[in-house]
């Protein structure tokens, strides 16, 4: 979305069983979003209405949020640090690296616990080699 977005959406878009929302604008009334754990990734939050400015042009078509394309059936997950969205074709290739990234990290943290040194513990599993872009 490009607008703002209040308390009404918030809570036919909860209703509805929404996931979530991404704006690629300003988010106000965020006092409902908290109360109903309903998770809203903005630009910013302040008042402003939306009231004859903004129009629907169209549904399930690609946007750009944030200089970020979305087309309909992308991947999008928000969480306390930010949104990334994982393009549709690239769904499977991404979640398979984050699950050995999160391999790795798991028996770093699991090795600093034992006392190895942090490190250590990096070169051992092959830290930084994760961070570095497949060539293939």
């Amino acid at each position: 979305s490009g607008t703002v977005w209040g308390d009404i959406l918030t809570e036919v878009a909860h209703l509805r069983g929404v996931a979530g929302t991404v704006i690629d604008g300003l988010c106000r009334d965020v006092a409902l979003c908290r109360k109903l754990g309903y998770p809203v990734f903005s630009k910013d939050h302040w008042m402003r209405t939306g009231k004859d400015r903004v129009q629907l042009d169209a549904t399930q078509v690609p946007v750009s949020i944030g200089g970020v394309r979305v087309a309909p059936g992308d991947i999008v997950r928000g969480d306390a640090d930010g949104v990334v969205v994982i393009q549709k074709e690239f769904e499977e290739r991404v979640l398979d690296w984050a699950e050995e990234v999160t391999t790795v990290e798991d028996r770093i943290r699991e090795a600093a616990r034992g006392g190895m040194r942090l490190v250590e513990a990096r070169k051992q599993f092959g830290y930084h080699s994760l961070q570095t872009r497949d060539k293939t």
